[in-house]
């Protein structure tokens, strides 16, 4: 090896035995004297070098910087981190130059989008809050963490912890949803899926939270555009699933692209005064893609030497792909713009994660074929992908109970464009996700039903133009039939980066596919296939079953197979509201009250005149198989006071025929306070299985604590007053009681 096998580790030696006398260190304060061990054989050129980040292979997600060779900026130790560079081999191959031909030898950090997997390929996140199962979540993040650090991967982009209630934003389908509590839990489970107990085990990766802050309120749903918000919604909305992924120990931490009240996120305040000082976050943190240089474009920074300023005086370490720092630091510090200090201090960040991943004790720990070769894309990884997505499916609709279907049915017809799909359904952001390993849902299908069963397939139309030249098929395959199954919604390409979308509608020419086929009065099972919710007003009233399948991943048609013929009882909720309309977004259940509230009897009051205000489907909304009763709410106390907590009971009963899974859900509502507050707020749930005729009571303790709120002075607070506390099926339906906080 180089300098740094030979020379580090005695300086290492030299600090731990020599600089505190008998006092056995911290393993704080050791990591921290290893850190400063390599800081100081570092040249400001070596140090600039690890604060630059570039591409190598794969796919691109934004402008190329040309003209730099990353083979090139290895050997002159000019180079910190690769993204897009996959594989065993080819990821020793660079670690080998860097620590062989560069002069320190510092091992090189690798970093990819594993946003569902990154061979096995799980359900879009969106999909998998939907699941409101914690354990099952984490466990996707595992996995994912087992098969790229396999494939030599040691950092992934991700979770995207932004709370979204626009669904023209085609990030939607990268996070939780619209709620901030939930999006919380969500948030630290994936960290803690990613990252495991030990950092340093081979089987596990760095974590990043993005996108630090509010991207998911961009202006009119539109990619990368401002954002402009109080320091309240900030505080109390977008801001708390960071803050639980900080706490849960994100090694790192991404910029996000958009402007936040006039300042870019790379130069943004918040990064300084909330992270770094009000939440004493220690780990490195990256820009976005060019997010640097961009704050040009954003009429922020007059070139790049001053963005490079910003940047480092905001506390961005590394510099995804811009090459901003590795052009002009070095001359910043020499003409004193830029202190020393301000790059050591990105530097330490860096050395710090490499070590925290076990990168100097064994530069080549990701890099084992035998586990290349035998832990990605097993039978246990694709029968956990297809558990999950199967519990991320939402029922929308069931009328006249036609699901679950009967495998025996005589004729099935399977009509649509994503009906025998196997790369869109794999989502955005696949990363090595292979069509070739995915299963279709007619393949699905086939492998379900009896074979005696007769099926039938057309696609109809394609998923965005408007070619209807295959109607006249579908409609005469359908005709033929004793049930239908419709696939419809949208390609992976219409949701995720850069794929914001102005019309909700299902694309194309589907919509009208959906009414032909549905004119031949048979039972019609309407499969939603998509990256975000959908404004589908026609199909809600007249398609008598409506299943939210989302994106599901690789083990799709299997999922889909399962809960369509009743192998599996649907138990997802939706964690975002679907609206009617395009038009009515942003569309969500913790909205405020106006003064004038909506009354359709009403001129003067706050509403449409066209459609109503409320969602097509609410948030926590979900069907199953069977039906639950919740009955005896019962609170512990009618008054409690700052010091007390308050139990809250309810009796849930499976009134139907089938064992099913209920998430029954808790709400608050402040009546009066002195800042207004949502009309309710989830503060706690529970998921439940119970079988025919079960029934159990859930009890749920509530404190002063879930109660508060920033006031007025930006205080966090509880004050006295009167609540409503709601329990239920989904944030409509529900059971409540009152109780009154006194001081």
């Amino acid at each position: 090896m180089r300098i740094i096998s030979l020379l580090a580790f005695g300086i290492c030696l030299i600090f731990l035995h020599g600089c505190h006398g008998h006092r056995k260190l911290s393993e704080g304060e050791i990591l921290e004297q290893k850190v400063d061990s390599i800081l100081t054989l570092m040249t400001l050129e070596e140090k600039i070098g690890q604060l630059n980040m570039l591409s190598g292979q794969g796919e691109l997600t934004g402008p190329v910087t040309d003209g730099h060779s990353y083979i090139d900026a290895i050997k002159q130790g000019r180079l910190g981190a690769l993204l897009n560079v996959n594989g065993v081999a080819y990821t020793r191959r660079i670690q080998e130059m860097t620590l062989q031909e560069s002069r320190l030898g510092i091992p090189m950090l690798f970093g990819y989008d594993i946003i569902h997997g990154y061979k096995t390929i799980f359900p879009i996140p969106l999909a998998e809050a939907c699941s409101w199962d914690l354990e099952a979540i984490e466990k996707s993040a595992r996995i994912a963490a087992d098969e790229a650090s396999a494939a030599g991967q040691h950092w992934t982009f991700a979770p995207m912890v932004d709370i979204a209630r626009d669904p023209r934003w085609g990030r939607i389908m990268e996070g939780a949803g619209e709620d901030t509590w939930l999006g919380s839990l969500i948030a630290a489970a994936r960290v803690k899926g990613f990252q495991g107990d030990d950092l340093s085990a081979p089987n596990t990766i760095a974590a990043c939270a993005k996108h630090y802050a509010a991207y998911g309120a961009a202006e009119g749903g539109r990619d990368y555009n401002t954002t402009d918000m109080s320091e309240r919604t900030l505080r109390e909305v977008y801001l708390p699933p960071f803050k639980a992924a900080a706490d849960a120990g994100s090694a790192t931490f991404m910029v996000a692209f958009n402007e936040i009240n006039g300042v870019p996120a790379s130069a943004n305040p918040l990064l300084k005064y909330i992270l770094r000082n009000e939440w004493n976050y220690n780990g490195m943190i990256v820009s976005d893609w060019n997010s640097i240089n961009e704050m040009i474009a954003h009429g922020f920074a007059a070139n790049s030497q001053e963005a490079a300023i910003f940047a480092m005086r905001s506390g961005v370490d590394l510099d995804m792909q811009g090459h901003v720092y590795a052009e002009v630091l070095y001359d910043l510090v020499k003409k004193g713009k830029i202190p020393v200090w301000q790059i050591d201090n990105a530097v330490k960040n860096i050395l710090r994660l490499k070590f925290q991943l076990g990168l100097f004790d064994d530069p080549y720990r990701y890099c084992n074929s035998e586990r290349e070769a035998t832990s990605i894309l097993t039978p246990e990884n694709r029968k956990a992908a297809r558990e999950i997505a199967r519990k991320s499916m939402v029922l929308l609709k069931n009328e006249n109970h036609l699901l679950p279907s009967g495998k025996t049915v005589r004729t099935l017809a399977v009509i649509g464009p994503l009906a025998d799909d196997d790369e869109n359904i794999l989502g955005g952001w696949k990363a090595l996700g292979d069509p070739d390993e995915a299963v279709s849902l007619i393949r699905g299908i086939r492998e379900t039903v009896d074979p005696k069963t007769k099926i039938l397939y057309e696609a109809g139309c394609n998923i965005n133009d408007d070619d209807r030249s295959g109607f006249s098929k579908a409609v005469a395959e359908a005709r033929k039939a004793d049930v239908v199954i419709l696939a419809v919604g949208e390609s992976a390409a219409m949701s995720g980066e850069a794929r914001s979308r102005a019309d909700l509608g299902l694309p194309g020419v589907q919509h009208e596919l959906v009414k032909e086929v549905f004119k031949e009065g048979k039972p019609v099972v309407l499969v939603l296939m998509n990256g975000r919710q959908l404004a589908i007003p026609w199909e809600a009233q007249n398609i008598p079953a409506i299943l939210e399948a989302w994106l599901p991943g690789t083990e799709a048609g299997h999922a889909i197979a399962d809960v369509i013929f009743g192998d599996y009882n649907p138990s997802g909720k939706l964690v975002v509201s679907f609206p009617r309309s395009t038009g009515q977004v942003p569309v969500y259940y913790n909205h405020k009250s106006t003064g004038r509230p909506a009354d359709p009897e009403k001129r003067f009051t706050s509403k449409y005149i066209d459609i109503p205000i409320e969602p097509l489907y609410p948030f926590g909304y979900g069907l199953s198989y069977t039906s639950f009763m919740y009955s005896h709410m019962e609170l512990s106390s009618d008054t409690i006071t700052m010091s007390d907590s308050l139990e809250v009971g309810i009796r849930v009963t499976n009134i139907g025929n089938y064992k099913g899974e209920e998430v029954v859900q808790l709400y608050i509502c402040d009546h009066v306070a002195s800042v207004t507050r949502p009309v309710m707020e989830l503060k706690d749930f529970k998921k439940i299985e119970l079988d025919s005729a079960e029934t159990v009571r859930i009890s749920f303790m509530l404190t002063p604590k879930h109660l508060a709120f920033y006031d007025q002075n930006m205080q966090f607070i509880t004050e006295p007053g009167v609540f409503s506390v709601m329990v239920g099926t989904n944030s409509v339906n529900y059971t409540g009681k009152k109780f009154t906080l006194v001081p």
